[in-house]
């Protein structure tokens, strides 16, 4: 909402030295939030000036200027040649002229320039440059705004240039305070100044409403039980001058609030939808046919409205008709058949109370928002229209050269009553959490229009008509805190029980994500939403079609899959990066992926009410119509692990280093991994393998095919990594427990085994472990070789074997015995043989 502050002044005592700033800090202090601050961005000097005389001058491209003598006043340098294009002036009219040195909205410096053979000292402004709305077909002429200044005046000032709007958020439970009467209330409760309520006098308005033109209100069977019209006050202004001009004031205003100039009919009913909230729609009388009936739509009925649509209406739809059908969406709007044109010489002015929800629903229908729709969805005073009305007729005979006519009509679903809210002595202090005293909280209700009334339990509430958001104790005692101020509200941070904390899951996931960060990683959180082609290529090993679960209402149509994976997500983190220039990467993230059961229907326990809590059997229907989600962890990386650098080449990431992320992330639960092996759809064939964690497959590692990078516009080799977070965490141990140290020396031997190509090597680690326990401590791959020496169809393996003892220094021939041990296991197993030219004893 833009307040411009000369208009609020009219309702309230601003300081005449309070700057917008201050302005904003009251209403801030109140609740609202601040948005920003509107001027016209002109500067001086623009003055008044008068035409003396011009000489229309043909030119060669067919168009006539004129080479006007225009008089700004002695202190201006009297009498100036100004170049003008427009021709709807005469000698002797005052206009507006922009000096050299001023500045226009654009910003559009003004300055003395050569133009058609003469130098232009100036420029006779029109009104869309000077900001006061879209004509540009001619110029501004001071009459027929009906100004008469002297040469020479300020015409900032005198146009009301000169003004400033402030601009606040409105929250859609405020509504009143998309009103200057609303918001100045507010300044009123924030700083204690005057009020003066431009709403007042609406009982007076209503007797003063004769019954004369026909109204009718037909919502005899009401749509989800509400009705659609409360109320509809009409009056009649005859006899209008369309033509006349708005002032500049209204315009000055309108501008700053947002609200272009349309013509003196339609700027008076949007000023007092401003000024009071009520929005306000005008007819042309002589274009209706017979009175009006409001109802609601049947179906296949049409409406064009004002911006020149054919809408199809719905049932549900609030309709304003004649006898000629439907001429208005009630409290959205207008129909063009019988809107005010520059033609128009008798007005029918409407002021009505719709109801918020049946609003709400035709704008957003018909995806028509509009400021009068925004006001009625939010709540509009119902004991406002009268007063509106009669301020919109005023206004029109004032403005316009009208004639108030008898003739009007009206209609009241029923009178306006509010039932009284019963709130507790010392409800709001144990709410809000400060001592507020009896007399603070009535004087707080009281303030903000409340009828405040004390029984035996504390207080009968009756709230005022503008604030239909105040309906029980709670937003009464939000009402209290609001107006002493948030400020009282203390900051205390609740002391934790004893004894709680994180989960072991939630610990180990916290260690995980932190020992990834720490190894190089940057955690990447995604949206779980993806195609069902994503979730087949990577949420399956071999790319087969499985269960997803598909969103109803998704944010995006073409993902419309919850994840079966997390790598989509990551390729999509990296797609983004390097097509923005980050091309080296190693991302992570932690997060759920969705597992439906093949055959399971999901999603069809029933919501139980938002009043009642829960029982237990309600909590596992809702539990067992939801999916399996797995908590998984994923990582990607591509480009250089290490960028070139002086004395350092490019060390490129490679599927070692895939499997480093996995076995830290391993260490940081507490498991030891095993990699078999394996083949997936999405994967290099060769360069894939299965993590196993105590012999269960918890996840996969590998090298994406070139064709799927290449799909995700990724340049060179990406590796990805994905596992079963929750698998890992189940079979962590408990507490990890550090290996006590030896202090004697461990021996180390290498040993070179034999084995068909098809053998693992982690396999053969493995057996070499075993056999030569339990001196034996690490045993690591240092090679793997095929060529001449070795029969085809078999390779060689190097092993590196550290032995040590807990309790003594070991011997060679200790060491060697462990070591042929581990040989004659791997032998047993997968028929492993020391290579040619090894001893079986090579110490």
């Amino acid at each position: 909402m833009r307040v411009p502050l000369s208009w609020l002044r009219e309702y309230v005592d601003v300081p005449a030295d309070a700057t917008p700033d201050d302005v904003l800090a009251a209403l801030v202090s109140v609740g609202f939030e601040e948005e920003d601050v509107h001027r016209f961005e002109l500067t001086g000097p623009i003055v008044v000036g008068e035409v003396k005389e011009f000489t229309p001058e043909p030119q060669s491209n067919g168009k006539t200027i004129r080479w006007c003598q225009v008089d700004v006043g002695e202190e201006h340098g009297g009498v100036r040649g100004i170049v003008c294009g427009a021709a709807n002036f005469f000698e002797g009219d005052k206009v507006v002229v922009t000096l050299p040195g001023s500045v226009l909205p654009g910003p559009f410096p003004i300055a003395a320039r050569k133009t058609y053979g003469h130098v232009s000292d100036g420029m006779i402004a029109s009104a869309k440059e000077l900001g006061l709305g879209n004509e540009h077909s001619g110029i501004l002429r001071l009459v027929d705004l009906g100004i008469d200044a002297p040469v020479g005046a300020d015409a900032i000032a005198l146009l009301g240039l000169d003004d400033i709007a402030v601009e606040i958020n409105v929250t859609p439970d405020r509504g009143y305070a998309l009103s200057l009467r609303g918001v100045a209330r507010e300044y009123a409760h924030a700083t204690g100044a005057d009020f003066r309520d431009p709403g007042a006098g609406h009982d007076a308005a209503r007797e003063r409403t004769p019954q004369g033109f026909p109204i009718t209100v037909d919502d005899a069977a009401p749509i989800r039980g509400r009705v659609g019209a409360r109320q509809f006050v009409v009056r009649v202004v005859r006899d209008v001058d369309a033509s006349r001009p708005t002032p500049p004031w209204m315009i000055t205003r309108l501008a700053l609030a947002g609200i272009r100039s349309l013509g003196v009919l339609v700027d008076i009913t949007n000023y007092v939808m401003l000024e009071l909230g009520q929005p306000i729609h005008g007819y042309d009388l002589d274009r209706l046919q017979g009175g009006i009936t409001v109802r609601r739509a049947t179906s296949g009925e049409k409406l064009e409205t004002l911006d020149g649509q054919l809408r199809t209406l719905h049932e549900e739809d609030l309709l304003i008709t004649d006898e000629s059908g439907p001429i208005g969406l009630a409290g959205v709007m207008g129909g063009g058949p019988t809107e005010m044109s520059a033609e128009t010489r008798n007005v029918l002015i409407e002021a009505a109370t719709f109801d918020q929800v049946s609003i709400a629903r035709t704008a957003r229908r018909h995806k028509l928002p509009s400021e009068a729709s925004r006001r009625f969805e939010r709540g509009v005073d119902p004991l406002v229209a009268f007063v509106a009305a009669e301020r919109v007729a005023s206004l029109m005979v004032e403005l316009a050269g009208g004639t108030l006519d008898t003739a009007v009509g009206g209609s009241l679903a029923d009178a306006y009553t509010r039932e009284a809210v019963t709130l507790p002595a010392g409800f709001v202090p144990g709410l809000i959490g400060v001592d507020y005293t009896d007399s603070e909280v009535e004087d707080a209700l009281r303030l903000i229009g409340c009828t405040v009334e004390t029984n035996e339990s504390g207080w009968s509430v009756i709230a005022p008509s503008w604030r239909p958001d105040l309906t029980d104790k709670w937003t009464l005692a939000e009402e209290v805190a609001r107006i002493e101020g948030y400020d009282r509200i203390p900051s205390v941070l609740p002391t934790p029980p004893s004894g709680r904390g994180l989960t072991s899951a939630q610990q180990g996931r916290r260690r995980v994500s932190n020992a990834l960060a720490a190894a190089g990683f940057v955690e990447t959180p995604s949206f779980p939403f993806t195609t069902a082609e994503q979730n087949n290529l990577h949420g399956s090993p071999s790319g087969e079609s499985l269960p997803s679960v598909k969103l109803a209402n998704p944010l995006d149509g073409l993902a419309p899959f919850l994840r079966r994976s997390l790598v989509p997500g990551l390729l999509q983190v990296a797609h983004r990066n390097v097509s923005r220039g980050i091309v080296d990467l190693a991302v992570f993230e932690t997060g759920t992926v969705f597992l439906p059961k093949p055959g399971v229907q999901y999603g069809t326990a029933s919501v139980p009410p938002l009043a009642v809590r829960p029982d237990a059997a309600t909590l596992t229907a809702l539990d067992a119509s939801i999916p399996p989600q797995r908590r998984h962890v994923a990582v990607l990386l591509t480009g250089h692990l290490v960028p070139k650098q002086p004395g350092q080449a490019a060390v490129a990431a490679d599927l070692a280093d895939a499997v480093d992320a996995v076995r830290v992330l391993a260490g940081a639960a507490g498991v030891d991994v095993a990699l078999v092996q394996a083949q997936r759809a999405a994967l290099h064939p060769g360069r894939t393998a299965r993590v196993l964690v105590g012999g269960a497959d918890v996840g996969y590692v590998g090298e994406l095919l070139p064709t799927v990078a290449a799909a995700a516009d990724l340049p060179g080799r990406v590796l990805v990594a994905e596992l079963d977070l929750d698998a890992i965490l189940e079979r962590a141990e408990a507490r990890v427990v550090a290996a006590s140290l030896s202090g004697f020396p461990a021996a180390t031997q290498d040993v070179s085994v034999v084995v068909p190509v098809g053998v693992a090597a982690g396999d053969v680690r493995a057996a070499l472990l075993e056999g030569a326990a339990p001196l034996v401590e690490g045993a690591r791959l240092v090679d793997d070789y095929r060529g001449p020496g070795v029969d085809e169809g078999a390779k060689s393996l190097t092993f590196a074997l550290r032995f040590r003892a807990p309790d003594r220094t070991l011997t060679a021939a200790e060491a060697s015995d462990a070591k042929r041990a581990g040989v004659a296991v791997a032998s047993e197993r997968f028929g492993a043989v020391l290579r040619d030219g090894e001893h079986s004893a090579s110490e």
